[in-house]
């Protein structure tokens, strides 16, 4: 199947779950991470506000010793801004929720991990996104390519194999709502 047919199966997918099995499945995500040594370990990390039934890692961000970075996107790139829950949000690009612009940048040196948001990630570490190459771009760029990362996915988009491209990296390592 290719990355085009296999987004639009697993985004049906994903928007077919109920809003009680969404959270749930969500919350486990979050307690898997919360149980993670490389997820504690982490002063700074980099997430993602949840874009059409995304996992839903809120939770994590308040009331949390981590600081948190989420990104805007600015032309063909992710710029990455501190965030706290008491901050106000405002709606972006392509309807995704983002930091303010005048919110202060987190420069790549201060980033402890990268939780990334997946359409589908493979057992290699190989992702599946929408498609724009966001992340791609960004954990090519040389400060960002050694950067801890770990795939969000719900575990039916966990998959054997995707199809790749040859700008694809994988990522180091998934989190499931099922523990491993």
């Amino acid at each position: 199947m290719r990355k085009t047919e296999l987004r639009k199966s697993l985004l049906k997918t994903r928007q077919s779950l109920s809003v009680t099995d969404w959270k749930h499945k969500s919350q486990l995500i979050c307690q898997n991470l919360l149980d993670s040594p490389q997820f504690n370990q982490a002063k700074t990390i980099l997430a993602y506000f949840s874009f059409r039934q995304e996992p839903d890692l809120g939770s994590l961000f308040s009331d949390s010793p981590h600081r948190w970075g989420f990104p805007r996107c600015v032309g063909q790139s992710l710029s990455w801004h501190l965030w706290t829950h008491q901050d106000t949000v405002v709606t972006g690009n392509y309807g995704i929720t983002e930091p303010h612009a005048d919110a202060p940048t987190i420069a790549p040196g201060d980033v402890d991990l990268i939780l990334v948001p997946c359409l589908a990630c493979d057992y290699q570490g190989y992702r599946l996104g929408y498609g724009g190459g966001y992340y791609d771009r960004m954990l090519s760029s040389p400060e960002w390519i050694n950067k801890p990362t770990i795939g969000i996915v719900f575990a039916f988009a966990y998959l054997p194999e995707i199809p790749i491209d040859t700008w694809d990296k994988p990522l180091q390592s998934v989190c499931t709502e099922i523990a491993t």
